[in-house]
């Protein structure tokens, strides 16, 4: 590996630099998202919330994802995907901090809502601005690092919460300084939030973002830095005529084909991919983990270990992603994880179905049932993990042309943000109204409609490099 800067051979070294860094927001995205796995009790006792209360509690963050993601992909056309990243790491800080002095529900939601908007930013400029640095042939590479980080992210928040939890005695129990220890599990993330802001300080700005701005000299000059003086000129050539096709300022409207009078086709694809990658229901497994485990019958201490135990099967499977995804090509992952999805699901849905209930609600599985529904719902976030996890936001990254991919990103992060909330809301409601076997039923329907959207919508972006996207 070249980890030189030459203005001859360019920098592979550095655009891997560079990129790692981009992901260290997915790191705190994965973080912030499954540090409240571990706090739902805390958040029950300590503001006395029923289950739709609960609810909005844990998913109120995600509408600030919803409007981060809007806003970031337009944002980040006007001012940079690098100060939108900035801007995402001082406000991860300002919810870290927030959310673990919260003194009410209204005020926690607050401090989640602004940490939303941090991981909605996040999940849409990070992979944005790798596809936009990195060389076609390993995009894919280093756009599913964003995964990785992501359930690195998920797992480094699984263990902080058990390793507090396991020394204090519970969630609710005080840890230190009289603080109760669901508040620490915020605290902690203040670590990573800081090394990210100053991390950002070192990276370049987006060459396509500077060429779409009129600042063509910044441009070359990393892309120069990136590739070296002949592939970074001839890039910069690519990238200008690309963008000259059209007009230099994106803008919403761009997402209407004017000839046709209608949406782009890939904008649909992107909303679609978005929205399933949602509805297979993933987050209820990283955001409600220890409560769905404790309702299959696992103590508290248990169904936290098994959640450090999925996120390391997830950090296993993106890693065979990250060598895959550019050799056999973005789609066979996904209808190959779509299919194993559906199957995994249902075997969860049936070994749910049937149980004995106790008088607090709990479900009595079996011995044999309790083991079915542990490797069901492992093979479901492996293959989860292995496809629709990294792969879409690989796809998201890189499959709209240039002139509309804050835009695009934007609507798509929008949408999948959305249907984020609705799936994690909703499960609470679904649990306390027609069960585990029933909700699992809902997500097994929804993979097994997400083989058929991949092989009749999805078109494969292997290898292509962004200009030629259309």
């Amino acid at each position: 590996m070249n980890n030189s800067v030459s203005s001859d051979q360019g920098s592979t070294g550095f655009i891997i630099f560079i990129s790692v860094i981009a992901t260290i927001g997915g790191f705190l995205f994965g973080y912030d998202s499954g540090v409240i796995n571990g706090t739902v009790k805390g958040l029950q006792i300590a503001f006395d919330s029923e289950s739709a209360g609960t609810g909005f509690s844990v998913s109120s963050m995600l509408l600030g994802c919803a409007a981060g993601a809007l806003f970031a992909g337009r944002l980040a056309d006007r001012y940079g995907r690098k100060a939108l990243l900035i801007v995402s790491s001082i406000l991860f800080i300002i919810s870290a901090w927030g959310s673990g002095v919260a003194g009410s529900t209204g005020e926690f939601v607050v401090y989640r809502i602004l940490g939303g908007l941090a991981v909605g930013a996040a999940s849409v400029m990070a992979p944005a601005y790798i596809s936009e640095v990195a060389l076609a042939r390993y995009r894919g590479m280093l756009t599913s690092v964003q995964q990785i980080a992501i359930i690195s992210g998920l797992t480094a928040s699984f263990f902080s919460n058990y390793f507090l939890a396991d020394s204090a005695g519970g969630s609710t129990a005080e840890f230190w300084l009289g603080y109760e220890t669901w508040r620490w599990m915020f605290w902690v993330e203040l670590i990573p939030a800081g090394i990210f802001f100053i991390a950002l300080l070192a990276i370049p700005e987006s060459p396509r973002f500077l060429v779409a701005s009129g600042k063509t000299e910044k441009a070359r000059a990393v892309l120069v830095r990136l590739y070296g003086s002949v592939d970074g000129t001839a890039k910069l050539t690519e990238i200008s005529d690309s963008m000259a096709a059209d007009h230099h300022r994106p803008r919403f409207s761009d997402l209407i084909d004017k000839a046709a009078g209608k949406v782009r086709p890939v904008v649909w694809i992107g909303l679609g991919l978005a929205i399933l990658q949602q509805f297979v229901g993933i987050n209820v497994v990283f955001y409600y983990g220890a409560v769905l485990w404790e309702a299959a019958g696992f103590t508290e201490s248990q169904a936290l270990l098994v959640n450090v135990l999925s996120g390391s099967i997830s950090i296993a499977a993106c890693f065979i992603t990250f060598f895959l995804v550019d050799k056999i090509g973005r789609k066979p992952l996904l209808w190959f994880g779509s299919a194993g999805m559906a199957i995994s699901l249902g075997v969860v849905a049936y070994a749910f179905a049937g149980a004995p209930v106790d008088a607090a609600g709990n479900l009595q599985l079996s011995d044999d049932s309790g083991l079915l529904a542990l490797f069901g719902a492992n093979i479901y976030v492996f293959l989860f993990n292995l496809s629709w996890g990294p792969v879409v936001w690989i796809m998201l990254g890189e499959m709209f042309p240039n002139q509309i991919r804050g835009s695009g990103l934007a609507v798509a992060g929008l949408a999948q943000w959305l249907a984020n909330f609705l799936i994690t809301w909703s499960f609470p409601i679904l649990l306390a109204g027609i069960g585990l076997s029933a909700a699992y039923g809902i997500y097994t329907f929804f993979a097994a409609l997400s083989v058929f959207f991949v092989i009749f919508m999805v078109r494969e972006t292997k290898g292509k490099e962004l200009e030629e996207m259309e």
